[in-house]
């Protein structure tokens, strides 16, 4: 496989995603997107009163970064993305669109060049009780603790045939980043 053109930071809400993503993203010299900053405000205030977001309220908004990572990638800009994609559905349609072919959400049914994304899957994996630790932890932000339950009930860890590597979150932010700067020498 080529080296990858995007790496998809990855987890449960608490993981890590956003604090690893910028860091390597900086490191790496590459863009750099939070998939929070990107949801709908009704996806907001539904997480925001303890309601877990759906598939119809997840795939807009993935379909939206979908847009976005194949923009930059097709332009040559190499991308970071920190964003939960709990399920392979998710992560399918951040890589290929929402009908399973490279095209602009938008344009899904419509005829248009395929364009080939390569992903390199970065699964920061906890246990719930250090992960909720964590939560309790972060003022500010509009997913409340109460939902990381439902997060892991959704989680489909990433498996073969995905590009991925699973790193755990026990270790120290500058371990995770060296462990994916070393597997990125290997690609």
């Amino acid at each position: 496989m080529a080296a990858p053109g995007a790496l998809l930071v990855m987890g449960v809400s608490g993981s890590g995603k956003s604090t690893v993503g910028a860091l390597l993203a900086s490191e790496l010299g590459w863009k750099f997107y939070d998939a929070d900053d990107y949801h709908p405000e009704e996806n907001r205030r539904k997480m925001g009163k303890g309601i877990p977001l759906n598939d119809q309220d997840r795939i807009p908004w993935l379909c939206n970064l979908h847009d976005i990572l194949l923009r930059d990638v097709a332009s040559g800009q190499r991308v970071v993305l920190a964003c939960s994609a709990l399920k392979k559905t998710y992560r399918d349609i951040l890589t290929q669109g929402k009908d399973g072919v490279a095209l602009k959400c938008e344009e899904s049914g419509k005829e248009a060049k395929q364009a080939e994304m390569q992903l390199l899957v970065v699964h920061l994996s906890g246990s719930f009780e250090v992960i909720s630790g964590r939560l309790l932890k972060r003022e500010g932000h509009f997913m409340p603790p109460e939902l990381l339950q439902s997060q892991f009930e959704t989680l489909e860890p990433p498996a073969a045939p995905e590009n991925f590597i699973q790193i755990s979150v026990d270790k120290n932010v500058s371990e995770i980043i060296a462990t994916i700067m070393e597997t990125l020498k290997m690609k």
